[in-house]
């Protein structure tokens, strides 16, 4: 029996809990027998009430109680998070037996922890789906509240579970690298990127865009972005590339999402008059492949000290639109590389607005440019990204520990 351990489950606008979805269910149509611990809440709304218990695509669902101040205020998260900590230890001791598999993704944060002590007492096996490292994420970006001694020795059991874990599977190269600097053996890391799931055979074109063409973009050059813009996401060069091409009507900059970043650039866009901004909310999932078409390019950002410890999953959905990636960060990083492996887009350094914006009017001014590298991304999405390849890697890596037909014997 395979145990996943996350705050939240379907359904919801986290990205991270639609890849647990996915990947929860393609395991249980594999054989597998699934469960899932999470909340009562959605992302979205900490005040729903989801049932206690479900069961949905052969994924048992249960849902524990926790305390509902949501994600605006610091006190109440953290009252949050220790709910789901020690609600989640108590359904673990209650749902594990002898030879599962409980799998600790990263929310609420070190969350292994606590997944590691259950194992223990119930004969299971670990293993961490490290969708980001914390507390050094919080640290680089200046959240963390915790006293020095008490994030040692949480970093200190953070480092315990990841040793013990049967395996961690981390989102790339950069996030092995750090995992091998804190000593766990490379034996006990896999590398299993994300994905992007697409119910349609092939890209939709920008032409074909029904939000497109609601939103009377159809004759502009839009640079897209889908997705939540949070603290780790850097915008500045963003914002400076758009100051610098104002006059240019052709040219829009559609943001679909929300999160902190998204809140601040649409208030700093308004108090500098940019009128070359579009802001919506979330789109409806089934109607992901849609509204990323709605876009000729889109960007994407990670603050070059945090390469290592998050990997933007919103970059699959960009290949598999078949749409150029623009990517702002470390020009050696995770994703840069990707891009110059698979010549599907171009990389920005922080800071760098001069390369930006002729970055965007070149994408702009060269169809035929774009159209190569958007079919380029299509491909590496196919050959790197897909769905059903990554879940092809998580059932080879559960088999031998799982009871399921043709499995080996822990």
């Amino acid at each position: 029996m395979i145990v996943f351990v996350n705050r939240y489950f379907y359904p919801d606008q986290s990205a991270t809990s639609q890849l647990l979805t996915d990947l929860a269910r393609a395991l249980a149509g594999s054989g597998f027998t699934v469960h899932v611990i999470c909340s009562r809440q959605r992302y979205d709304d900490p005040a729903a009430r989801l049932p206690p218990q479900e069961s949905s695509d052969g994924v048992t669902v249960h849902r524990i109680w926790t305390t509902r101040f949501g994600r605006d205020r610091l006190l109440g998260r953290a009252l949050d998070y220790a709910s789901f900590y020690c609600s989640s230890a108590v359904a673990m001791l209650r749902l594990l037996r002898r030879g599962d598999t409980v799998i600790a993704k990263t929310d609420p944060p070190l969350i292994s922890i606590v997944a590691m002590a259950a194992a223990k007492l119930k004969g299971a096996y670990l293993v961490n789906w490290l969708q980001d490292i914390f507390p050094e994420v919080a640290s680089l970006l200046g959240a963390n509240p915790l006293p020095r001694p008490l994030d040692a020795l949480l970093r200190n059991c953070r480092d315990r579970s990841l040793r013990s874990a049967r395996v961690n599977v981390v989102l790339g190269e950069c996030m092995r690298d750090r995992l091998l600097g804190l000593g766990i053996p490379a034996n006990r890391i896999e590398i299993i990127e994300n994905w992007a799931e697409c119910s349609q055979e092939a890209p939709t074109k920008a032409s074909q865009s029904v939000l497109r063409a609601n939103i009377a973009l159809m004759d502009k050059f839009v640079v897209g972005y889908s997705g939540n813009l949070g603290r780790a996401h850097e915008f500045q060069t963003l914002l400076g590339a758009a100051e610098t091409l104002k006059n240019d009507a052709e040219i829009v900059f559609l943001m679909i999402g929300g999160g902190a970043g998204m809140l601040k650039l649409s208030k700093v866009t308004a108090e500098r008059g940019l009128n070359n901004f579009l802001f919506l909310p979330y789109q409806p999932r089934e109607n992901l492949c849609d509204s990323l078409a709605a876009s000729d390019a889109h960007w994407v950002s990670l603050l070059p000290e945090l390469e290592g410890l998050i990997v933007p999953s919103k970059f699959y959905g960009i290949l598999a639109a078949a749409r150029p990636a623009v990517f702002i960060g470390d020009p050696d990083g995770e994703l840069a590389r990707a891009i110059r492996m698979g010549q599907c887009g171009v990389t920005v350094a922080v800071g760098d607005v001069e390369a930006l914006v002729g970055a965007v009017r070149h994408l702009k001014s060269d169809p035929a440019h774009r159209e190569r590298l958007g079919s380029n991304a299509y491909q590496r999405y196919c050959q790197h990204y897909s769905a059903p390849r990554a879940f092809d890697r998580w059932a080879r890596i559960l088999r031998p520990v799982t009871h399921v037909p043709g499995a080996r014997a822990p």
